[in-house]
């Protein structure tokens, strides 16, 4: 059922409220806003609704990342109010975030934060978990912890048409070329170096920055996810999608680097428990399909 603005922050409001009270109790550390797991966590939120404590579930992400994450000006196809914004988020982090809030009975508040800061809002508790896209790299599990993946992101490569370098059926091909990406991501600390005599450029501060600099020739590829990368086709026709196979001739990456995985603060295994008992039911076609989805509704700004 659809909801007016004005009737979604009522709603938002009186969740906080609520789970700031309930917080405040107690003399040990804060409870967070999703603090029971698997069925033990379905059955409490069903009695806390019963009584109007209904908990919410505080999630974090940059809403500029599409097909992941996007803002836009009203609610159509399903988007979420961004807290303290007047603008909605959806995209394929959105729907899985909705599906794990109607399936553990819990409210769900977007928070809007750039990439950088996303961690940092798990460890200080602005945020109950992130989910944005973050490959599960062992760099980032000594800081936080992950549910199981979410999605499987293989890599790829953008070059814009007419490029030399679009017909290149390896990363050997790429030799010389001036490339970026975004920073903190596996594709600029890993990706890149992994091209001979590449002219790598200052990494850029979110996804469409990345995008913007290869379509305004200040590169001559960026690489990225196959889901980014096919998001971009759309947002981009000119741009061409590169992919190499996965095998010798691929970028050499691993498991880690392109399980996507929801970070959780370090320790906090309810809540880790829960949401695997949400992506336990799910498959890797299940993923795809909606990541399909997100990419044939999302806005060409992002």
């Amino acid at each position: 059922m659809k909801k007016t603005v004005r009737q979604l922050a009522a709603v938002a409001m009186a969740a906080m409220t609520v789970f700031s009270l309930s917080a405040c109790q107690g003399g040990g550390a804060p409870e967070t806003a999703a603090a029971t797991a698997g069925k033990e966590a379905q059955t409490e939120a069903a009695g806390a609704e019963k009584s109007g404590e209904k908990k919410v579930l505080r999630v974090a992400m940059e809403c500029a990342y599409a097909p992941y994450n996007w803002s836009q000006p009203d609610d159509s196809n399903g988007a979420v109010p961004i807290a303290e914004s007047n603008e909605f988020a959806y995209g394929y982090d959105v729907m899985m975030a909705k599906k794990i809030c109607e399936e553990l009975d819990y409210d769900l508040q977007i928070v809007r934060l750039d990439w950088d800061s996303l961690i940092p809002a798990l460890q200080s508790g602005q945020a109950d978990c992130v989910i944005a896209g973050q490959s599960i790299t062992t760099e980032r599990l000594q800081a936080v912890d992950f549910s199981e993946p979410y999605y499987y992101a293989s890599i790829v490569t953008l070059v814009k048409k007419g490029s030399k370098y679009e017909n290149a059926k390896s990363v050997a091909d790429l030799a010389g070329a001036t490339c970026t990406s975004q920073q903190s991501t596996i594709w600029y600390q890993n990706c890149l170096p992994q091209i001979e005599d590449a002219n790598i450029l200052a990494a850029t501060a979110s996804a469409p920055d990345m995008l913007m600099s290869l379509n305004a020739d200040k590169c001559d590829l960026v690489v990225t996810d196959q889901p980014t990368g096919k998001g971009a086709l759309v947002a981009y026709p000119n741009f061409v999608m590169l992919e190499f196979g996965g095998g010798e001739e691929d970028f050499q990456v691993t498991d880690e680097d392109i399980n996507i995985g929801i970070s959780i603060k370090k320790g906090n295994t309810e809540l880790k428990t829960a949401i695997d008992s949400v992506l336990s039911k799910m498959t890797k076609d299940d993923f795809s399909s909606m990541m399909d989805e997100a990419i044939s509704v999302q806005p060409l700004a992002n």
